[in-house]
């Protein structure tokens, strides 16, 4: 389903982003689930558009999307300088929108899959989220098995997602395994809504800290995980960032030759 015309895409540091709330992308995902459809709900952050100018496969994911969220304050900033209508409040991250999601799902009886952590992390977040919302049903599987398509590991967890047949199916398997593996698997996982959503349950069943929620807006949450996690993290935010400065010199260009032709 095509949210395209519903919110304005625009376009930073090489790759196109949807100029959305957390609230409108819930409404979208209520509205696509509800009709019985199915979507990809992606997310671009730094990370995320530092991989894909080097992954062509990762880039196609993106292109495929039908809806892609601003999960990162600093690309939020970096378009209130070019003059592109992003704010603060189109930042949409799952830690942020998750005390909304499934409240939605209890009342909805959404039928929720979650494919991705290390063996038993993902069954003891469904646990805990099963005790607070009794009414959503809960279904998991690892992400530790072979992604290769046709070998019989990845067609038992196909099975395994279609046999539940989910309304949500969350794909936690980082970035960019996550994505090939949904870009990969799409046509054979029937209508439902598909996130890549890295880490979500790790944070949900206790086993990652969660970053203060204050982190968030004032575009400081990298910097507790890269205290949390250092060694898997240190060129994430220390070094990728700079590599983008090309992809930035061209939308400031591009900004620039904007406002002189409107002037004009």
């Amino acid at each position: 389903m095509d949210a395209g015309q519903a919110y304005p895409r625009i376009s930073l540091l090489g790759g196109q982003v949807d100029v959305i709330t957390p609230a409108e992308m819930l409404r979208f995902v209520d509205m696509v689930a509800g009709a019985g459809g199915g979507a990809v709900v992606a997310n671009h952050n730094a990370h995320s558009l530092f991989l894909q100018r080097r992954d062509p496969a990762l880039k196609a994911f993106f292109a495929d999307a039908d809806l892609i969220q601003i999960d990162s304050t600093p690309l939020i900033a970096w378009a209130t300088v070019l003059g592109l209508p992003a704010r603060a409040r189109h930042r949409s991250t799952y830690l942020d929108w998750r005390e909304a999601f499934w409240p939605l799902a209890d009342r909805r009886g959404w039928r929720v899959f979650y494919l991705g952590g290390a063996p038993g992390v993902a069954r003891r977040a469904c646990e805990r989220l099963a005790a607070r919302w009794p009414r959503a049903s809960l279904a998991a599987h690892d992400g530790y098995f072979d992604t290769a398509q046709g070998c019989a590991a990845n067609r038992e967890v196909l099975r395994a997602i279609c046999d539940f047949a989910p309304d949500i199916l969350f794909v936690g398997m980082g970035m960019p395994r996550q994505e090939r593996w949904i870009a990969e698997n799409r046509a054979d996982l029937g209508a439902c809504v598909i996130f890549p959503l890295g880490a979500a349950f790790d944070y949900e069943a206790g086993v990652q800290p969660v970053a203060p929620r204050w982190t968030g807006p004032l575009g400081l949450e990298w910097l507790f995980r890269l205290a949390s996690q250092p060694r898997r993290l240190a060129a994430r935010y220390l070094i990728e960032p700079w590599l983008l400065l090309p992809a930035a010199g061209r939308d400031l260009a591009a900004a620039l030759a904007g406002r002189a032709q409107r002037r004009s």
